[in-house]
């Protein structure tokens, strides 16, 4: 009864007492995990601004240029697009309406002349695909490897426990208890951390769908307009 009531004392039981029992693997480990928690957060913060501006942009537009479209005046188009410059739909349009201007006199309006906007069209879209993806490959890495960046802490610092217990020349499972429990938290920080950048990761992945979608859409009823418009002759 004595020896556990010791060690229940001495048994690190805030966070404060269990970073001061860690080892200097320990101490490395949640650095780490720390730095690739701040790391997923900042980037989660930032997709979530660019998202959020990219859709509200996106609706600004779409209404800015429905009467210029209307009325056959492209020219107009591009200048608006500039007023969104966190648009994708903005971006899809400008590149389009400034291929046609370049290629209608030069091509008759059949197929290689519809072919030429939705290359501009599909050149567009995939840049703005990969700035919109920019950080989300490294939310994927954390949410995969920060469980077993824990886990290697959790291994060392159980290590380190049956090694002290060796060499006190002690047995039983108190006298390892506190290390174990010590060397978890490593798991529990590792999992802590993975957790949210595996929401964050999928979460933004199914906004970059929409986002694909949407310019997939948009392309086709633009290109659609152009054509008509370089049948038309306008």
């Amino acid at each position: 009864m004595q020896a556990s009531a010791v060690n229940a004392s001495v048994a690190p039981n805030g966070p404060l007492q269990i970073w001061l029992s860690m080892g200097t693997v320990g101490h490395c480990v949640l650095t780490f995990l720390v730095l690739m928690s701040m790391y997923s957060i900042a980037i989660m913060i930032d997709r979530y601004v660019l998202f959020h501006k990219a859709r509200r942009q996106s609706l600004q537009f779409v209404e800015a240029v429905r009467a210029p479209l209307a009325g056959a005046h492209l020219e107009a188009v591009p200048q608006e697009a500039k007023k969104y410059p966190k648009s994708h739909l903005a971006r899809v349009y400008a590149a389009a309406v400034r291929d046609f201007a370049l290629s209608r006199d030069k091509a008759n309006p059949g197929a290689v002349f519809e072919d030429a906007l939705l290359r501009a069209m599909e050149r567009e879209a995939v840049l703005v695909t990969q700035e919109m993806k920019r950080g989300l490959s490294g939310l994927a890495s954390i949410g995969a490897t920060a469980p077993f960046v824990g886990l290697f802490g959790t291994v060392i610092g159980i290590m380190n426990g049956f090694f002290g217990m060796a060499t006190a020349g002690s047995g039983g499972i108190g006298a390892v208890a506190g290390g174990i429990a010590e060397a978890l938290v490593n798991t529990a920080a590792g999992l802590f951390v993975a957790l949210p950048a595996v929401w964050g990761f999928n979460y933004f992945l199914g906004r970059m769908e929409r986002i694909n979608s949407e310019m997939a859409n948009a392309s086709s009823e633009l290109l659609d307009y152009l054509v008509r418009a370089a049948r038309s002759g306008t």
